[in-house]
C-alpha cells in the first residue's frame, strides 16, 4: 500500500488526482511510514522479552498495540467508504482509551510525592521551636531541675 501511495504521489501524472490533495498525500506517506516502522520494531520483539517488563509497562504495550492495530482497523474502513462512527471499532477503542487512562492515573499516583508524616511533624515542631519557650516551659513543669541540692 505504501508504494502505490508513493507511486501516486511522485510518479503518477498529475490528472489522476487533483494537485491540492499532493501535500495530504505527502504527509499520509509519511504518517503511514511511520506507522509502519513501529509496527515492524514491536513485531520484531520477542513475547518473552516482553515478559521481562514489569505489569504497568506490560499493560501500557499492550494497550498501545491494540489501539494501534484498532485505529489501523478504523483508517482501513475509512478508505472502504464504511463510517467507522457506526461500525463497533468505535467501541472498542472508547475501551481501550478507558484503561489506558486508568493506567495513566496508576503511573501519575506512582509519580506523586508522597508525604512522610513523622517527618512533616518533625519538621513542623522544630520550625516552631524556641529556645526561650524551651526554658520557660522547663522551668515551670521542673522548678527544681538544674539545681543540685546537697544532703549532709
Amino acid at each position: 500500500m505504501l508504494q502505490s501511495v508513493h507511486a501516486m504521489a511522485d510518479d503518477g501524472p498529475a490528472e489522476d488526482y487533483p494537485t491540492e490533495i499532493e501535500e495530504n498525500l505527502n504527509d499520509f506517506e509519511s504518517s503511514l511510514s511511520s506507522v509502519q516502522n513501529m509496527v515492524q520494531t514491536l513485531v520484531s520483539v520477542s513475547r518473552s522479552d516482553n515478559l521481562k517488563l514489569d505489569p504497568l509497562d506490560r499493560a501500557k504495550l499492550d494497550l498501545m498495540s491494540a489501539y494501534a492495530l484498532n485505529s489501523m482497523f478504523w483508517m482501513y474502513l475509512v478508505t472502504q467508504g464504511v463510517n467507522p462512527k457506526d461500525h463497533a471499532i468505535k467501541q472498542e477503542l472508547d475501551r481501550i482509551r478507558t484503561y489506558m487512562n486508568k493506567v495513566k492515573e496508576i503511573t501519575d499516583k506512582r509519580k506523586a510525592a508522597r508525604l512522610d508524616k513523622d517527618a512533616a511533624s518533625r519538621f513542623v515542631r522544630n520550625a516552631l521551636w524556641d529556645a526561650e519557650d524551651k526554658k520557660r516551659k522547663d522551668s515551670t513543669e521542673h522548678p527544681h531541675r538544674g539545681k543540685h541540692i546537697r544532703f549532709s
